[in-house]
């Protein structure tokens, strides 16, 4: 079986000499395998197409995909964007009284499906003319579903005797739909009269009389979660629930989904495989093409269904998703601190803000030469403030910072403002970038992939990528990321931890990583900067620490438990209150025993 993509943002007709359709050898026998669609844009019949390849390499933006896939698949189809565009197979199963996550890459199919559970998009079957007469389908959906779980459950959704609740992905946009106060948005939604119980457990009470629109991302966030979960609804689906949210309010919102939502079935998209481990009942993989397709796995057990992930072997489907596995180490293979020698050394600070009174006080530290190290704690507690003085982006209140180094800044809060394309933009910010840049940063961050888009037209983790490659490209002895992960998905984030590791050893450089993803964290830090103070109003540093002692400092204040897979060394939290987390916290083990 075969299937024919089409990249519709690369696809640029004007500019090119219809390669696709000149070279392709149906075309020069006569058969009309590729035609010139109404928007001068190709249309590629999938069953003409023979499968060689040519139109892939003869087209200069890599616009096309001829993919072949197992036969299986055939007639499996469950949503189909448009003629040769991407494709959905399968579904995800909502259980009652179970959380059921997702994984797999952005661009895979997982929205998608949250959205057709939700009633938001009504699935084609793969038969793009359907469109324009969704509802005529409903009949077609619930027989091809017949004698399973979902037949009953698209029955009932196209009768609309099912409710269900559904966080959207991005909230941003919450406060183009709703305009006023926190409180009001909740008062006006809670049909389970558990918001204010909501509202304390994820400490937003601060924020309950500010308008929508003064809200921070991680307030958002939480509000959106609660505006769901506050619902009387039969299905709960939640399409990301950790972005700009810190370790300490994801464990919390985790927690709140289990014990609010516990009879209910519930469906989580996640790409912190921590909290995915801690919250799902059971796990759907998506593997496939990003932006080309992808297929939806039968449930599998959390762990066995992470762990298989992990590995990039997934053993029911017989499919290898990835070509090495992302293995981790419980003692990394780095060299020993006594074997570092001290880079930069800092005098100690004070910043204080006349604003809002936040003060944060650093004490005398040093960062040592070629070390990645992690930075952790709270949000608004001044990680972000420590990051900009050393940066030079901001003046202490006290004290001084002066050094005579090169840095390189990648901020928490970007914006795709410039209009301008990808590939100019980051040529720009050297004369020529060099042959390593390509190798260790345009390559493996998937640069060359998005290469043509325009910067306004980027998702979330595309402009992330681009942010970080701007970051690598800089000449600079001393690179600072901050929150590095948000918005990728777990393929992305191992690839940005093999390209800083990769940039750091090969080139001798250091770097100060800020970021709330333990996983990253773990398998990136040589060593571990800890925050603690009281967000908002006060921050200080408790010091930098070799890994153990930094994260069993971080994990008590956080009160979880870290305990390593038996099969895989990742790291997992343990249940709160079980056993194992009893007895490593009697130990004053919280990092693995």
């Amino acid at each position: 079986m075969r299937i024919a993509i089409l990249k519709r943002d690369k696809c640029q007709p004007r500019k090119c000499e219809y390669e696709c359709i000149i070279y392709c050898p149906m075309v020069r026998t006569g058969v009309e395998t590729v035609v010139q669609g109404d928007d001068d844009k190709p249309v590629i019949s999938e069953e003409l197409c023979e499968g060689c390849g040519i139109c892939i390499k003869k087209c200069p933006f890599a616009a096309i995909s001829i993919i072949g896939l197992p036969e299986e698949l055939k007639g499996e189809e469950t949503h189909r964007y448009g003629e040769n565009g991407f494709v959905l197979y399968g579904m995800p199963l909502p259980k009652a009284g179970k959380i059921t996550g997702m994984i797999g890459e952005n661009g895979i199919g997982k929205s998608t499906a949250i959205k057709i559970l939700s009633g938001l998009q009504v699935p084609n079957m793969g038969k793009v003319e359907a469109e324009a007469e969704a509802k005529a389908s409903w009949d077609e959906i619930i027989k091809k579903y017949a004698g399973s779980t979902l037949q009953n459950y698209f029955d009932k959704l196209s009768k609309g005797k099912i409710k269900v609740a559904y966080k959207p992905q991005y909230v941003g946009a919450i406060p183009e739909f709703f305009d006023g106060k926190v409180y009001e948005l909740l008062e006006s939604t809670d049909e389970r009269g558990v918001a204010k119980q909501l509202v304390r457990a994820f400490e937003l009470e601060e924020a309950m009389e500010n308008d929508i629109k003064e809200l921070s991302g991680g307030e958002l966030q939480r509000v959106a979660v609660i505006g769901s979960m506050i619902r009387d609804a039969d299905f709960y689906f939640f399409d990301e629930i950790t972005p700009y949210l810190d370790i300490y309010q994801r464990v919390k919102v985790a927690k709140g989904i289990k014990d609010v939502l516990k009879d209910k079935a519930v469906i989580v998209v996640e790409h912190d495989l921590a909290i995915l481990d801690m919250l799902a009942d059971y796990v759907h993989q998506l593997y496939g093409e990003p932006g080309g397709y992808g297929v939806v796995t039968m449930p599998k057990s959390t762990n066995r269904g992470i762990n298989e992930y992990l590995s990039g072997f997934l053993q029911a489907e017989n499919v290898r998703i990835r070509d090495k596995p992302i293995e981790f180490s419980a003692h990394p293979p780095r060299a020993k601190r006594e074997e570092r020698s001290v880079f930069i050394e800092y005098d100690g600070f004070e910043k204080k803000y006349s604003g809002d009174g936040f003060v944060l006080e650093a004490k005398p530290g040093s960062i040592e030469e070629g070390e990645v190290l992690g930075i952790v704690g709270r949000n608004a507690i001044g990680k972000s403030t420590f990051v900009k003085v050393l940066a030079g982006e901001t003046e202490p209140t006290t004290g001084k910072i002066a050094f005579d180094i090169t840095v390189s800044y990648k901020p928490q809060y970007i914006k795709g403002e410039l209009d301008m394309k990808v590939k100019d933009f980051i040529y720009s910010l050297k004369e020529e970038s060099s042959e390593a840049d390509v190798i260790d940063v345009l390559h493996p961050l998937g640069i060359s992939e998005i290469e043509e888009k325009n910067i306004k037209e980027l998702s979330g983790g595309e402009l992330q990528n681009v942010a970080i490659a701007a970051c690598l490209c800089h000449d600079a002895s001393l690179y600072m990321m901050d929150e590095p992960s948000a918005h990728l998905d777990v393929e992305q984030k191992v690839r940005l931890i093999k390209t800083v590791r990769r940039y750091a050893e090969r080139r001798g450089v250091s770097m100060l990583i800020v970021d709330h993803d333990i996983y990253l964290i773990d398998l990136l830090s040589d060593r571990l900067m800890v925050f603690d103070g009281e967000p908002g109003v006060r921050g200080e540093i408790k010091g930098c620490f070799e890994m153990r002692e930094g994260m069993d400092l971080f994990l008590k204040d956080l009160s979880v438990t870290f305990r390593r897979d038996e099969s895989t060394l990742r790291p997992r939290i343990n249940k709160i209150g079980s056993a194992k987390d009893r007895e490593q916290k009697k130990k004053g083990k919280y990092y693995y025993l």
